[in-house]
């Protein structure tokens, strides 16, 4: 009898730990119920918690999170089980996806993981991976550096004592992982200049990420640091935050007459009151018969819910730097704010490591746009009206004038390279785009080259 005891106390305790791996415990489901009921125990000491740190009463700390003259380091230590959910999920959403090059049906779950930064741990945070052909390309591709989106307070539910849990004030990052792009700067530099030339963009930082999966810890690599659009962007860019944030993506992103779908625009903020009114309306005023019958009419109805003047300035800057992987050739990488101040949809550029290359897949769009369709409405039907085509085409002389400056440009890569190199060159086979260090070296010669030829591109095109 004693072995008995001994025997099912042994049991027990073996169950129990297994539990807390997870800080998770399990019990059995009501009578009646089928249900399993999962009962969160929580182990953390919190001991790193400072108001300054995780709270979410402080401001963003721009200074410490998107620090400008260093490469950050982070590290993403998660369990071995959550690990292995986390790999099986990956699979699923990218096998659910109908065809090669098909989007995802859906993003992946989160999963608990600690975060560690400058010695300070942040607690239970949700972390996933993201993006879309990218994440597919680079699980098809056998490479593990997959971009990653942490969520501070994604848990909250289940550990309280994480309530609104911020990271120096922001509630989310995105670790962008630098896709194709052998001069690890694409994504940064992007952001930057739309933000120098006056247009609302994410801020963004260089930083390593290591990752601890329960067994070994592993060098992913050189990432872009980037902002989240419907986290802080919408706070600190503009003066009232209350409006609808919009992230169209498929066929309703065109605009295209008879493209309309309320499912393809992913409404970020006022989800609980959302009626779509305000990009009906420019939907059904970019497409109205006006525009051929009363242009004056159909211009004044289009300024008085889109920020026209703010689209020619991004598709200026945008076409200089040859973005391709964007609206005039992808339905995605953009959001719309429904800016409450003036009523007016604001474009919000998304998404720039496919930037500043010429040549890839159906290219850049030209200055001219005269290969852009009636598919493409904002540019097509805007660039045919000669007002808005001497706006834009100011806009393409104010960028390469004050802003894509070929010294500058070039002071700006050679900074970065320094800063990089030896992180660059640190990075591991199965965990890099980078196949030896001379493709880091030409990745940013190929970009000082770039801001020379487009400046002088631009100059031809204007004469």
């Amino acid at each position: 009898m004693k072995l008995y005891y001994l025997t099912l106390f042994a049991f027990l305790l073996l169950a129990f730990s297994a539990c807390r791996e997870d800080n998770l415990e399990t019990t059995e489901p009501d009578d009646g119920d089928d249900t399993e009921v999962v009962e969160v125990v929580d182990t953390a000491d919190y001991s790193d918690w400072t108001e300054a740190t995780h709270g979410s009463d402080t401001e963003p700390n721009y200074s410490i999170v998107f620090n400008q003259s260093e490469v950050l380091r982070i590290d993403i230590k998660i369990s071995s089980s959550n690990w292995s959910s986390m790999q099986s999920n990956l699979s699923s959403v990218i096998k659910s996806s109908t065809s090669s090059g098909a989007d995802l049906s859906s993003d992946p779950n989160f999963y608990e993981c600690s975060v560690t930064f400058n010695d300070t741990e942040w607690y239970h945070v949700g972390v996933r991976y993201k993006g879309n052909s990218s994440l597919k390309s680079t699980y098809n591709s056998g490479i593990k550096k997959y971009s990653f989106k942490l969520d501070f307070d994604e848990f909250e539910d289940e550990y309280p004592a994480i309530k609104n849990q911020r990271f120096y004030g922001f509630k989310q990052l995105n670790l962008n992982n630098n896709y194709l792009d052998y001069s690890l700067m694409r994504e940064k530099v992007g952001a930057d200049l739309f933000r120098q030339f006056g247009l609302a963009a994410s801020q963004t930082a260089f930083c390593v990420v290591y990752v601890n999966n329960g067994s070994t810890t592993q060098y992913y690599g050189v990432y872009a640091l980037v902002e989240e659009v419907d986290d802080t962007v919408i706070d600190t860019q503009f003066a009232n935050s209350t409006g609808n944030l919009y992230k169209p993506d498929g066929d309703a992103a065109s605009f295209a007459s008879g493209t309309y779908d309320t499912d393809e625009f992913y409404l970020k903020t006022n989800e609980d009151s959302a009626n779509y009114s305000d990009v009906k309306s420019l939907y059904t005023i970019i497409n109205s018969s006006e525009r051929t019958s009363d242009v004056e009419a159909w211009k004044t109805n289009l300024e008085s819910v889109f920020n026209v003047d703010g689209f020619l300035k991004w598709l200026a800057a945008n076409t200089v730097i040859q973005n391709w992987d964007t609206y005039g050739n992808m339905t995605h990488n953009y959001y719309l704010y429904s800016n409450p101040d003036d009523g007016l949809l604001t474009w919000i550029p998304w998404d720039n490591n496919e930037a500043f290359q010429s040549g890839k897949q159906s290219g850049a769009l030209p200055f001219s746009m005269s290969s852009v369709s009636s598919s493409w409405p904002l540019i097509k039907y805007l660039i045919a009206q000669p007002e808005y085509e001497a706006i834009y085409e100011g806009y393409l002389q104010q960028f390469i004038d004050e802003v894509f400056i070929p010294a500058d440009m070039i002071s700006t890569y050679s900074t970065y390279y320094d800063l990089l190199k030896e992180y660059a060159y640190a990075e591991e086979s199965g965990y890099t785009f980078i196949y030896s260090d001379s493709y880091f070296d030409s990745g940013v010669s190929t970009l000082k080259s770039h801001v020379t030829s487009r400046n002088s591109a631009v100059t031809s095109y204007l004469k």
